[in-house]
């Protein structure tokens, strides 16, 4: 039992949302996990973030805060989420919800910005100017300058999964086309999943689609791929060549230290870094001696980054 402050941090995914009690030091002394609602609307949220709130707070009463990192646009540090592409929830006034309803100070953010400063913060090498990319069910990043998350002057900016990376490309969730998330995520994944299966009947993706009795999704292409099938690995490749083209785009911008990966797919390991990489350096701005490749690194905490990161936001702002 640690005798630190402690905090209960929460991350709403576009699959799952994910709570944990925190202490100072990350550690995890309590978790819960619920699978994301298909009407994902404030009030079914709410519902469920506060039964989830309950059920943590009763193991551990003393938590002195709550922090949540919740996809989508964030407004700081009024807490409320005005909109969110992979999510129903519109003009979620979460902070005040969970304040009334808790009696506890609470403190709203992005998700990858939460993911962002703990990686920065506590991961294995402390990071003080780095970009977290999150590659889960869509694409999002935590931009953090000078040890800091930056945010732009109401919480808005770093939205670096939504730069358009060709105009002409497929549809993304939030209504453009060729954002990097249409490109280089989970649900990307899926798309050209079903593609290559429609393509291929008798390839090794249908076939696991097949076996289980579902659509083709993310997850079976990564099992394809991880069982070796070139047909998967090589949308792996295209998966990470498109992220490699964002991460050098992010670098000519931002002078830092490291690209921190995180979210769901970086667990792939070098079936997704190894492309990243690679189209990172390729189109890198500048030569090598000029202007030195900024590392590209798995994440410390994987999918815990956001709610270990949430908690430690919540306890800064206790």
């Amino acid at each position: 039992m640690t005798n630190s402050r402690q905090a209960i941090g929460v991350d709403i995914g576009g699959t799952k949302i994910a709570g944990a009690v925190v202490a100072e030091d990350g550690s995890m002394l309590a978790e819960l996990t619920e699978p994301t609602p298909e009407t994902s609307d404030a009030a079914t949220m709410t519902t469920l973030l506060l039964d989830m709130v309950g059920k943590l707070r009763d193991q551990y009463p003393d938590v002195v805060s709550i922090g949540v990192g919740a996809a989508g646009t964030v407004e700081w540090p009024t807490g409320r989420i005005r909109w969110a592409p992979n999510n129903a929830y519109r003009d979620w006034q979460i902070r005040t919800e969970l304040e009334t309803a808790t009696g506890l100070p609470a403190v709203v953010d992005n998700d990858a910005n939460v993911a962002g400063l703990a990686e920065a913060r506590l991961g294995d090498t402390r990071w003080s100017d780095m970009i977290l990319v999150t590659v889960g069910t869509g694409v999002g990043s935590g931009i953090v300058l000078g040890g800091g998350i930056y945010r732009g002057p109401h919480g808005l900016g770093s939205e670096l999964g939504h730069i358009i990376v060709n105009p002409d490309g497929p549809l993304c969730g939030c209504g453009n086309h060729g954002c990097l998330e249409a490109y280089a995520s989970g649900t990307a994944l899926t798309r050209m999943g079903r593609e290559s299966a429609s393509d291929d009947p008798d390839g090794r993706i249908a076939a696991l689609a097949r076996e289980a009795g579902v659509e083709v999704t993310g997850q079976t292409v990564t099992k394809a791929a991880e069982e070796g099938d070139e047909a998967a690995q090589e949308l792996f490749g295209r998966l990470g060549r498109w992220l490699g083209v964002g991460i050098a785009t992010m670098t000519t911008i931002f002078e830092l230290e490291a690209v921190v990966l995180g979210g769901g797919l970086v667990d792939t390991g070098d079936l997704l870094l190894e492309p990243a990489r690679r189209a990172a350096r390729e189109f890198a701005y500048g030569p090598p001696d000029a202007r030195p490749p900024v590392p590209v690194v798995p994440g410390t905490f994987g999918s815990d980054a956001g709610k270990i990161g949430a908690a430690l936001l919540a306890l800064d702002h206790a």
